[in-house]
Parts: structure tokens; C-alpha cells; sequence
């Protein structure tokens, strides 16, 4: 049994060093002799243990936070989870976000487990999100990571956030911020599935085209005409869900395409990332 006296003071401080609860830093005093490295260890073993304990648990809550770099030449968008929405809406866990981002943006690992090995206020991010969970009681992660690169990257959060856009034009022109931050508004709203028909992959083409002809077919219209009309559909499906050729929001006289042009001859897009909440 301890015969070190824990006072108030170093209850504190152990406190101000790691997050965790009053009570919990007393037992770790108590239980370590009064020694502050070994209290720190014991606190983070508490936390590996809930975490844990708590895997099971569903983690659908969190943030998304976009940054870009200094240069505005990279962006990433990462999302912090945890189970509630009150520890979502805390603003130490969204500084949190905030801070496995900016070491993202800094750093630019290739994935997920290379952003754990980042290190945060001193500290691994994954060994932090461990003592997240001890302190926080419950489960928190990152479940996503995306990168987007270019001539000019803009950053976008939306709906206090619960989704996060990246999107990277051709070139730094004369308003391409506020161009782009239009058309990262565009693709928060409008989720299009690639740039243009280009990038559209061969699996989804293949199945609009499927539904197309079983449409047609239902409608009862001759089989000769069932693949003209359908690639007709196909050309509409383009025209809703390809970024560029996408009704610009904000003129519908427009699509984005012909948006970006009016801000700089030549401009487009060239990447986008969109990450929504728990999608």
C-alpha cells in the first residue's frame, strides 16, 4: 500500500498533463507510489482497455474536417468518429480533428496507418486516440483519409462538420477561391460521381445502361429503338451526375464547366474528394 501522500496538486497536474478525469489521476497516483511517469502509464493502459472493451460499440458520430496546405497545393479530408453526437459536438474533440488534419496536411502520409504514426502534441495519433477513448469512455477513430493535389486546392465543411469537400482546379487564376469554394458547394449538394463522362467507370456505365433498357422495355417501346433511347439516358445520366456538365447551382444557366470558364478561359477541375458523416 502506498504511503506517499497524493495531494490535490499533483492530482492536478497529472490532470493537466493528461486530460483524464480527477478521480482517475488519483487512483493512478495512488496506485504508482505518487510517480508521475508511471501514473501516465497507468492512465494510458486504462485507455487501451476501454478501447478495447469498447470495440464492439458503433462509432457512426464525429466530425469531418477539410484542411489544405500553406501553398494551397494539397488538401486532405479526414473523419474522427466517436458514438454520440454530444462528444461529436465538444469542442476538444473537434480541435482534436482539427489537429490529426493539420499533421495530415504537414506531412502527407500514404494512408491511414502511416497518419496513426503521426504524432499529435508530442504523442502517436493512434496512441492519442487510445487515451481519447480512455478519457472520453468512448469509441473514437479515424475511418477515413483522402488526399487531392493540384495548381489550386480549396477546402469546404459543411453542415457542422458532417461532410467535408475537397476540390482542386487547373490553375491559381483570379478568383479561383471563390470559383472554387462554388464548386465544392456544388459537389456537397450535388454528389456527382466523377468529373466528367471520362471518369465515369465502366461498371457504372454498364448498369445505368442495363436500367435504361429495362425502362424502355417496360415502356413498351420497339427493341430497335431500345438502344438509342438508352443512350440517350446514358447522356442524361451525364448531364445529372458528371461534375462539369452539372447544372451550376448558383446559375442554372450554366452548367460548371461553362462557370469555370467565365472566371479564367481554360479553368476546370481537376480531383475532388467528398466525404460524408458515417457514408
Amino acid at each position: 500500500m502506498s504511503t506517499v501522500q497524493i495531494t490535490a496538486s499533483d492530482v492536478n497536474k497529472l490532470r493537466q498533463q493528461t486530460g483524464a478525469g480527477m478521480m482517475d489521476c488519483k487512483k493512478a497516483l495512488t496506485e504508482t507510489n505518487g510517480d508521475f511517469e508511471a501514473a501516465i502509464d497507468y492512465l494510458r493502459k486504462k485507455g487501451a482497455k476501454v478501447a478495447a472493451s469498447r470495440q464492439d460499440r458503433e462509432s457512426n458520430e464525429g466530425v469531418v474536417i477539410a484542411r489544405t496546405s500553406a501553398d494551397g497545393k494539397r488538401g486532405v479530408i479526414i473523419e474522427l468518429n466517436c458514438e454520440t453526437d454530444f462528444v461529436a459536438k465538444n469542442a476538444e474533440f473537434v480541435a482534436f480533428a482539427g489537429a490529426i488534419a493539420e499533421a495530415a496536411v504537414e506531412n502527407n502520409p500514404a494512408t491511414l496507418e502511416a497518419l496513426a504514426e503521426l504524432s499529435v502534441d508530442g504523442q502517436k495519433i493512434g496512441e492519442a486516440v487510445i487515451d481519447k477513448t480512455g478519457k472520453i469512455g468512448e469509441k473514437i477513430g479515424v475511418s477515413k483519409y483522402e488526399v487531392v493535389s493540384g495548381e489550386k486546392v480549396i477546402a469546404y465543411i459543411h453542415g457542422n462538420y458532417r461532410l467535408g469537400v475537397l476540390v482542386a482546379l487547373s490553375a491559381d487564376a483570379a478568383g479561383a477561391e471563390e470559383a472554387g469554394k462554388d464548386v465544392a458547394m456544388q459537389i456537397a449538394a450535388m454528389n456527382p460521381v466523377a468529373i466528367d463522362k471520362d471518369g465515369v467507370d465502366s461498371t457504372t456505365i454498364q448498369r445505368e445502361l442495363e436500367i435504361a433498357k429495362e425502362q424502355i422495355r417496360a415502356e413498351g417501346k420497339p427493341e430497335e429503338m431500345v438502344e438509342k433511347i438508352a443512350a440517350g439516358k446514358l447522356n442524361k445520366f451525364y448531364k445529372d451526375s458528371t461534375l462539369l456538365n452539372q447544372e451550376f447551382v448558383k446559375d442554372s444557366s450554366k452548367n460548371v464547366a461553362q462557370f469555370l470558364a467565365s472566371v479564367e478561359k481554360g479553368l476546370t477541375v481537376t480531383a475532388f474528394k467528398r466525404v460524408a458523416l458515417g457514408a
